[in-house]
């Protein structure tokens, strides 16, 4: 059954991306895993992986081409020849399943699924916080998504009213679906419909069973399948792989370097663990999934920084205030240069820190890597974290009545006990009383 290429959503704002480059051509093999083409936003260019096995075949756009968020780009199929239902080959040839549905469906805006992570496919709606036919502006919290990190509120993102909603709480869509729909006018007849009535398999519904992979018979028979590219050094000792490799490497507690030091070309896909799980185990290191976790909370009792937010942007000219939390963030590491992940509303931006004062710090690099990563969490309905260690110490703020509750998450190898609670102490006294920070 063949399996649609789809263009992802790799952030809240974005409806569109420009391919850059495809890894494959129309006939290759294709294995899970694979870095099918690279895709450009506004923010940065990202590599894609394949979400199945088997033939790319049915490609819809070149290199260069700006498509849709959402829209299929090819397929994977069982065999390397086409087949024969490319979208733009019969444009007023759908079929008649599909002309009801369109008949059926309001105009306006389409609302999709999200991509809140790097590594994520698929959210699970917690709950619609509007219901069919209800006004909403572009800044109204439209439904709650939780993805394995956590659970977001995502804005509507365009004002008018709530025509369709497509998917029910509890069910899960991927990344890209339309969810919702908002029109200019208010609808005389809303939908509200679920996954299933539309005939959109959920993720797990949508894998067609597959038998089982056949053994591979060593570590360089599975890195035959690879996109053909030369190898990437590392820079600075620094692993190239993907964010979906990252995770999963840290949950089974492997190590990259592994790869690298056995000679496998970077930058590393989720294929590539499999070569790593059958190195020989021998002076194999566990990751800091093995170390010890920190978990230190505080709580401040007046929350200062909203309205030295308001002055910042009023009397010195600073209006972003997402920078500032960021400095608040980086100084507090007592480091002479810090690179800050502030993770806000679904979106992730990059600061880089050079000192304490508000000028010294600026946007930085979105393929950075964080030494902190800062989720901003006050506007949500979260009022504790604990979700473990990641590969950066994690800091997050939380409304907690007129104040605010801060917790920081690190490994062992990561900060020692002091660094660790000299961060919380300096980022709580600063959130309370931000002239500190100037002093």
């Amino acid at each position: 059954m063949p399996l649609d290429v789809i263009m992802p959503a790799l952030g809240m704002a974005q409806d569109s991306g420009v391919i850059l480059a495809w890894h494959k051509s129309p006939g290759d093999p294709v294995a899970e895993g694979d870095a099918l083409f690279e895709v450009e936003t506004d923010k940065a260019a990202m590599e894609v992986e394949a979400q199945g096995s088997g033939f790319l075949t049915d490609v819809m756009a070149k290199a260069g081409d700006e498509v849709p968020v959402g829209q299929v780009l090819a397929r994977i199929s069982d065999t390397p020849e086409d087949t024969g239902t490319k979208t733009e080959a019969s444009p007023d040839a759908s079929g008649e399943a599909d002309t009801q549905a369109d008949q059926a469906m309001p105009e306006g805006e389409p609302v999709i699924m999200p991509a809140l992570g790097m590594a994520q496919d698929a959210g699970q709606i917690v709950a619609w916080r509007k219901s069919p036919g209800d006004a909403v502006t572009a800044s109204d919290v439209l439904f709650e998504v939780e993805t394995d990190k956590s659970i977001m509120e995502v804005e509507a993102g365009h004002d008018g009213f709530v025509a369709a909603l497509l998917a029910e709480a509890g069910e899960e869509a991927p990344v890209g679906d339309v969810i919702a729909i908002i029109s200019s006018e208010k609808p005389e007849a809303p939908i509200q419909r679920s996954l299933k009535d539309r005939g959109t398999a959920t993720p797990a519904e949508a894998a067609p069973a597959r038998e089982p992979a056949p053994a591979k018979e060593s570590p360089s028979k599975t890195s035959e399948s690879r996109p053909t590219k030369q190898a990437v050094p590392a820079m600075g000792g620094r692993i190239l792989a993907s964010p979906k490799a990252r995770r999963l490497a840290l949950e089974r507690g492997l190590d990259l370097t592994r790869l690298a030091d056995h000679g496998y070309p970077q930058p590393y896909h989720v294929k590539d663990l499999e070569v790593l799980e059958r190195l020989p185990t021998e002076a194999a290191p566990q990751l800091s999934t093995a170390a010890p976790a920190r978990y230190l909370s505080a709580h401040v009792e007046t929350n200062g920084f909203d309205d030295f937010a308001a002055w910042a942007a009023s009397e010195a000219g600073l209006p972003d205030a997402g920078s500032l939390l960021a400095a608040f963030a980086g100084s507090s590491l007592e480091r002479a240069h810090v690179t800050v992940a502030l993770e806000a509303f679904g979106k992730t931006r990059m600061f880089a820190v050079h000192g304490r004062w508000l000028s010294d710090v600026a946007e930085a690099d979105p393929e950075a890597r964080p030494d902190l990563r800062l989720r901003d969490l006050r506007f949500g309905r979260l009022i504790e974290v604990q979700a473990g260690p990641e590969d950066t110490p994690v800091l997050s703020v939380m409304a907690s009545g007129a104040g605010l509750k801060l917790t920081l998450e690190c490994a062992a190898e990561q900060l020692d006990a002091s660094a660790a609670i000299t961060l919380l102490s300096n980022f709580a006294g600063r959130m309370e009383q931000p002239l500190r920070h100037l002093l």
